[in-house]
């Protein structure tokens, strides 16, 4: 249910252009209002830094790769987005993954030897266009448009390297085991079962040695933890939503 997509270009990505103000000299971007091309999935990568957040409405799971990649469940079924409207706007009051907000643009190596990431943009959704009034430069110099365009791809980026530190701190301890949720549905016999998405075992973070918890609390990582295993109580709120919606 939680397998992490891997299409050559990171999910909703179709055609990745470097902006530079030779190409792009009197471009702009436009506001980002239309998420109608989040609808086709189910789970979003999310960061540590959003966990806090996440957890209120959101399931956050693990995928089954090494060392996985945190995920926000939007839905319960593969290829469905409970969370956008169907005027393609994201539900009022929910938090929106960075992730879909650092849409169209992100960092990229333009080269495997590439030493440094440079600024890119999906050309192919239509947000970056000579029409539009947030002008990407100043002349030749970036715009502050774009710088805190960079500056948030940057602290993107930096989010991502300590969620992967914290993922490969759970392998290391081996907290993490297979996933499986139940949810009682009144108008069936038997449950739904969800599962292909990783966990914390409970029963393993309860039997940690002292040092290592005190460390987990020092550092941060057992807030993490449990705001993942507070999280997993959102999926049966996302099952009556797919109740609701007629698609359970």
């Amino acid at each position: 249910m939680a397998t992490q997509p891997q299409p050559q270009l990171p999910l909703f990505y179709r055609n990745l252009v470097p902006l530079n103000t030779e190409m792009h000299q009197g471009f702009g971007v436009k506001p980002h209002a239309d998420v109608n091309w989040t609808r086709g999935t189910h789970a979003i990568p999310v960061t540590v830094d959003e966990f806090a957040l996440v957890q209120r409405q959101y399931p956050i799971v693990f995928t089954t790769d090494s060392p996985g990649v945190p995920l926000a469940l939007v839905g319960l079924k593969e290829g469905e987005n409970l969370f956008v409207t169907p005027e393609g706007q994201w539900r009022e009051r929910c938090y929106i993954p960075a992730y879909v907000r650092r849409h169209p643009f992100m960092l990229a190596r333009l080269s495997p030897e590439a030493d440094v990431l440079s600024l890119v943009f999906d050309d192919t959704h239509g947000l970056v266009t000579a029409d539009a009034e947030n002008k990407l430069f100043d002349g030749t110099e970036p715009s502050e448009t774009t710088r805190n365009i960079l500056k948030f791809c940057e602290e993107f980026e930096a989010a991502i390297a300590r969620t992967r530190s914290f993922m490969e701190e759970l392998g290391k301890l081996g907290l993490l085991m297979d996933g499986q949720a139940s949810i009682q549905n009144p108008d069936m016999a038997e449950p739904a079962q969800f599962s292909g998405f990783r966990m914390v075992d409970e029963k393993k973070l309860q039997n940690i040695r002292g040092d290592q918890a005190r460390k987990m609390v020092q550092n941060g990582m057992m807030g993490l933890i449990y705001a993942h295993l507070f999280s997993l109580a959102q999926m049966r709120e996302l099952y009556a939503e797919m109740q609701a919606a007629g698609t359970a």
